[in-house]
């Protein structure tokens, strides 16, 4: 797959599955966007792959707005966008509170949906054309103890996925979702580093691992490519057979 003479806009972007996909893109041709919070993580990404860097925080609309807005700005708009920021605070229904809940859902469905938004209208300016990854999660398949407001920002994103699929689509734009089982990124490890938590997870997993951030990377440049061109409204599992078992 072969991305030169393309652009990427790639959202928390300094670390985990997007930092890995940055990296991957790059390697391929890719020019990348990089958007992410942390300065430092940005310096690093833009010396590994070339990448332009904005710095943003995607927990406050304004901040999506002007960062996107600037990525997509120029004679020629993006081709690509990423939606890979996200987070998670590890609350049970009981123990929701409001902060927790308004963090995760702001960063994981709304902020990727302003992005979206801006992007498929610099993109239809253009005349159309370009592809939206939304990157979500098996959460919004399974019922994982304490990831209720996760799981309901993943799964309200996929829902979303579809909309856009079908708005989008005369556009000629495509949407689609990449839902990864447990990718051992920081916030990951942070929640699994507990065998108690892991093994029974582990052990439906048929390839009997979980994920690197370089296997969902690598998943998500297949549904970039033209090798995909057919496909939009779709989500695609990157699970190790998770959701087969």
């Amino acid at each position: 797959m072969d991305f030169k003479g393309k652009s990427v806009v790639i959202t928390g972007a300094s670390k985990g599955i997007g930092y890995a996909t940055a990296c991957l893109l790059a390697k391929r041709g890719a020019k990348i966007v990089g958007i992410a919070r942390s300065e430092d993580g940005l310096a690093k990404l833009a010396a590994e792959t070339g990448a332009r860097t904005i710095a943003a925080d995607f927990s406050k609309a304004s901040d999506v707005r002007r960062a996107m807005q600037e990525a997509m700005g120029g004679e020629a708009p993006c081709d690509y966008l990423v939606n890979c920021a996200g987070t998670n605070i590890l609350e049970s229904v009981l123990d929701m509170t409001d902060e927790g809940c308004e963090a995760v859902l702001n960063l994981n469905l709304r902020a990727a949906l302003i992005a979206a938004q801006e992007f498929a209208k610099a993109r239809v300016a253009a005349g159309g054309g370009g592809v939206i990854a939304n990157i979500t999660s098996i959460a919004g398949h399974r019922g994982f103890e304490a990831h209720v407001c996760y799981a309901a920002s993943k799964a309200g994103l996929e829902g979303a996925t579809r909309v856009m699929a079908k708005e989008l689509g005369p556009h000629g734009i495509r949407v689609v979702a990449v839902a990864p089982t447990i990718t051992l990124t920081d916030l990951a490890i942070e929640a699994w580093s507990d065998p108690v938590n892991s093994q029974p997870m582990m052990v439906r997993h048929p390839i009997n691992r979980f994920a690197e951030p370089e296997d969902v990377a690598r998943s998500i440049a297949m549904v970039l490519s033209d090798d995909a061109a057919m496909v939009t409204g779709s989500v695609l599992s990157v699970d190790g057979g998770f959701l087969a078992v």
